[in-house]
């Protein structure tokens, strides 16, 4: 979400959509396992982004978990807290087809695996099963990307397609890219 962008806010609405989820939580992360090279936009901003791209849709709920905790945010430790504060509670994790081939090499997927059911967004391919998965598969893209938008902002573009207004004025207020 370094901006949350159309792509994002759509391909939830998607999921929740195709499996009447009752809510949609948004986490951004403190630090991607997957990019300890480079700095993400401060938390906050990105928290701030996100309450403003859902700001009237009740279903979706900006949760800071990760940004409080230390070190890189690994998805299993973000599903175990989660699950329990919602005991009980049916939890999924949605993802893109590119996240979900290259899952078995995130740090103890069998635990993620163990806590949600992962619902990955398919842009056409064949998403194959695995076993001690649970798998839903939604069919659905987006052109949005967040790359494209930082660099054409930070090309001195003053407004994006793809992003929603009220993102898109603070992100110039604040000068983020």
């Amino acid at each position: 979400f370094d901006p949350v962008h159309l792509g994002h806010i759509h391909l939830a609405r998607l999921a929740k959509n195709a499996l009447q989820l009752d809510e949609v939580r948004f986490l951004p992360c403190r630090i991607s396992p997957h990019k300890t090279d480079s700095r993400p936009t401060a938390g906050e901003d990105r928290s701030e982004m996100l309450r403003l791209a859902t700001a009237g849709m009740p279903w979706a709920v900006v949760d800071d978990y990760e940004l409080h905790q230390s070190g890189p945010s690994f998805s299993y430790e973000t599903a175990e807290a989660i699950a329990g504060r919602f005991p009980g509670c049916r939890l999924f994790w949605i993802m893109g087809g590119d996240q979900w081939e290259s899952l078995p090499d995130w740090r103890h997927p069998e635990r993620l695996a163990g806590c949600v059911e992962f619902i990955v967004l398919a842009r056409g391919e064949s998403i194959q099963a695995r076993d001690g998965y649970r798998l839903h598969v939604v069919q659905g893209q987006h052109p949005a990307s967040a790359t494209d938008i930082r660099e054409a902002i930070f090309k001195g573009q003053t407004s994006h397609p793809w992003l929603d207004e009220q993102v898109a004025a603070w992100i110039f207020k604040k000068r983020i890219y």
